[in-house]
């Protein structure tokens, strides 16, 4: 998709939080390809998102005239359940302190990343915009989720009380390059691929994965994503407007690929990208999670966006990248030892 320069875009200081991270390094390759001029970007050690002081005087010296915030503390299951606490504190914070800054700064317009575990446990598939808050959360990444849903209230709240124009985009399981392979923190994607290289690489005779295989996931391509949020950004008036002025609806797209698999099936795609030949061991004292995750896209393809990346392409565009860094760690680590 090409974007449409209503507001010349290209010109505009951007700043994208969260740069280094799976979704906010998609957005500023998506940025520099469009050819965009003034990109800023701080990585932790420069800002840290979770000081508000610090996140203030910030958007008070550079006044960036849009704000993609994608940075945020994010992980599996295994993760979630771990550290419950910091999820929904480091979350709320990043979110608060970038969104009220940003919002004091006069920033023109914001777009927040949140995420489709917002939706409740047993939503209706596939999971709509309106269905937000009307059921339990998955109990696995409540936290999370909670912390995601006060970021959209804040942009929604902003918007009708200020007249501000901030909008959140749903992404669905997303994955690509600048992905956590970390297996204590990863998600299933990342885990599997990661899992089924390393036991092709040892001869292992099978992996062992969580669960019973049978729940479903969406899957989409970071690139995809990063199209889909800079396309929504540099919507027209007329129709970003009705996205961000609804008294009855929050500032809600959903942004998925509109297909799902489920992840015994996921796992069977895997191991023929990475070739490996083993077994595939599911663990069934290994929780599942939700049963199903499907995202209702229908208000992106109205709005004029479809994702156009296959799961089976972008996996082996990952597996390529996954391999070359995995490499090139390698050789780094042979060299100082």
């Amino acid at each position: 998709m090409n974007i449409s320069n209503n507001f010349s875009f290209t010109k505009s200081k951007i700043y994208v939080a969260g740069h280094r991270g799976l979704a906010g390094s998609a957005i500023v390759r998506r940025l520099q390809r469009d050819g965009c001029q003034s990109i800023i970007t701080m990585t932790r050690g420069e800002l840290d998102l979770r000081d508000q002081g610090a996140v203030d005087i910030f958007f008070r010296d550079v006044r960036p005239d849009y704000v993609f915030l994608a940075a945020a503390k994010v992980g599996g299951i295994l993760a979630n359940n771990i550290y419950p606490a910091d999820f929904i504190l480091e979350n709320l914070a990043i979110q608060q302190n970038t969104i009220g800054a940003a919002w004091r700064s006069g920033v023109k317009r914001l777009l927040f990343l949140g995420s489709s575990c917002i939706y409740p446990r047993n939503c209706p598939q596939p999971m709509r915009e309106e269905y937000m808050l009307t059921g339990r959360l998955e109990a696995t990444n409540r936290p999370y989720a909670v912390a995601k849903i006060a970021g959209i209230e804040t942009c929604w709240a902003l918007n009708r009380q200020y007249g501000t124009q901030y909008i959140s985009a749903m992404p669905t399981n997303l994955y690509g390059p600048n992905d956590n392979y970390d297996l204590s923190t990863s998600h299933v994607l990342p885990a599997l691929l990661r899992k089924m290289h390393e036991a092709k690489i040892s001869g292992a005779p099978k992996v062992s994965i969580w669960g019973t295989g049978s729940v479903r996931r969406e899957f989409l391509h970071s690139d995809d994503m990063a199209d889909a949020c800079i396309y929504l950004m540099n919507l027209p008036d007329e129709k970003y407007e009705a996205i961000v002025r609804s008294d009855i609806q929050p500032p809600l797209v959903n942004v998925g690929y509109g297909a799902d698999v489920t992840v015994r099936e996921l796992a069977e795609l895997i191991r023929e990208v990475v070739g490996f030949q083993g077994q595939l061991a599911f663990d069934h004292s290994k929780p599942d999670g939700t049963p199903r995750k499907l995202l209702d896209v229908s208000r992106m393809h109205q709005l004029g966006w479809r994702a156009c990346i296959s799961l089976q392409d972008g996996l082996k565009a990952v597996y390529s990248d996954y391999c070359q860094v995995s490499a090139s760690s390698e050789r780094v680590l042979s060299t100082v030892t």
